[in-house]
C-alpha cells in the first residue's frame, strides 16, 4: 500500500485510528490530505478487521481548517486553473464528507483541540464527537468572506437545529466545547489525557460486542433516512431489513450467545455479506444523480 505523507493511518484490535498528521501546521488541510483521507475511508470500508475509526489531530490542534499560506487566492479555484466556472467546480472537502456519509463503519471523531473551518465541518457526517475540554470550535467562513462546505449546510441543522446553527454560521465566532456540549455538537467532554482512551472504549465497545452487518445497516438506515418525509419510509426499510437480518447467521449466533450467556462469535462481514438491497439509497434519483 502506498504510504501517507499528511495523515497516520493505525489499525489495533479492530479499531482504526487516522490522525491528521501535519501538527507544525496545526494539521490544515491540504488537497494531499484531503485526497488521502479519502483513501483513509475506503481502505477502512474494505478491511473486516476494522470495526469502527476514531479520527484526531497530531500535536495540540484537531485541524485548523484550509491551509491559508496562499494568502488570499487561497479558494479562488479558478486561478488555479482547477474549473473553468462554478457548476464544474466541486468541493474538495465535500467529497470527502459525502464519503464518510457511505461508510460502512461508524466514525468516532476525538478532538484534541482547535477544529475550525473544515477542521470541524468534516466531523459533522460522523457518527460521534467526543471533545477534549482544551477544543476550540468555530464555522469561521462568514469571517473569511466565504460559505460553509463540505454539505455543512445540510449535516449542521439536522444535528444541532436551525437556531443554533446559524448562530454559530452567522457569527462565525470561535466558541468552547462546553458550548458544543451545550449545543449538541458534542457527545461528551473530557480532560485532555483522557481522550483518545474514551474514544478508544466507545470503539472497542462496538467492536467486542456487536454485529458488524447490524451495525453498517443500522448507521445507514439512521443517516439516509434523516431526510424522509415520513416514518412509512423507515417502516418500510426496518421492514426489509428486519426480513434479511433475522434470517442470517448472526441473528441465529447472536440469540444463542445470550441464550447460553457468552460473548457472540458474529461470522457475517461487510465486505461480501451485506443483504442484496445494500445500498439501497443508490437506486433512488437525488440532486447529485441529476447533476
Amino acid at each position: 500500500m502506498t504510504p501517507f505523507s499528511e495523515i497516520r493511518y493505525d489499525v489495533e484490535d479492530g479499531v482504526c485510528t487516522v490522525t491528521l498528521n501535519r501538527p507544525d501546521r496545526l494539521n490544515a488541510v491540504t488537497t494531499t490530505m484531503l485526497r488521502e483521507l479519502g483513501e483513509a475511508w475506503d481502505r477502512a470500508d474494505a478491511d473486516d478487521s476494522v470495526r469502527a475509526v476514531i479520527v484526531t489531530g497530531a500535536g495540540r490542534a484537531f485541524c485548523a481548517g484550509a491551509d491559508l499560506g496562499s494568502g488570499g487566492s487561497t479558494f479562488d479555484t479558478a486561478a488555479r486553473g482547477r474549473a473553468a466556472t462554478a457548476e464544474e467546480h466541486r468541493d474538495g472537502g465535500g467529497t470527502v464528507t459525502l464519503r464518510i456519509f457511505d461508510m460502512k463503519k461508524p466514525v468516532i471523531a476525538a478532538i484534541n483541540g482547535p477544529a475550525v473551518g473544515f477542521g470541524i465541518t468534516m466531523t459533522l457526517p460522523m457518527d460521534i464527537r467526543i471533545a477534549s475540554s482544551a477544543a476550540r470550535i468555530g464555522f469561521v467562513f462568514a469571517r473569511r468572506g466565504v460559505v460553509p462546505e463540505a454539505c455543512s449546510t445540510w449535516f449542521l441543522p439536522r444535528l444541532v437545529g436551525i437556531s443554533q446553527a446559524a448562530e454559530w454560521v452567522y457569527t462565525g465566532r470561535v466558541f468552547s466545547a462546553e458550548e458544543a456540549l451545550a449545543g449538541r455538537l458534542v457527545s461528551r467532554v473530557v480532560a485532555p489525557d483522557a481522550l483518545l482512551s474514551a474514544a478508544r472504549q466507545l470503539a472497542r465497545e462496538i467492536a467486542d460486542n456487536t454485529s458488524a452487518i447490524s451495525v453498517t445497516l443500522a448507521r445507514q438506515m439512521m443517516w439516509k433516512l434523516l431526510g424522509a418525509d415520513n416514518p412509512m419510509d423507515a417502516h418500510l426499510l426496518d421492514s426489509q431489513a428486519m426480513f434479511w437480518t433475522g434470517r442470517s447467521a448472526d441473528a441465529r449466533e447472536g440469540i444463542t450467545a445470550f441464550l447460553e450467556k457468552r460473548p457472540a462469535r458474529f461470522p457475517l462481514r461487510p465486505s461480501v455479506d451485506l443483504p442484496p438491497f445494500y445500498p439501497w439509497w443508490r437506486s433512488r434519483p437525488s440532486s447529485a444523480s441529476r447533476d
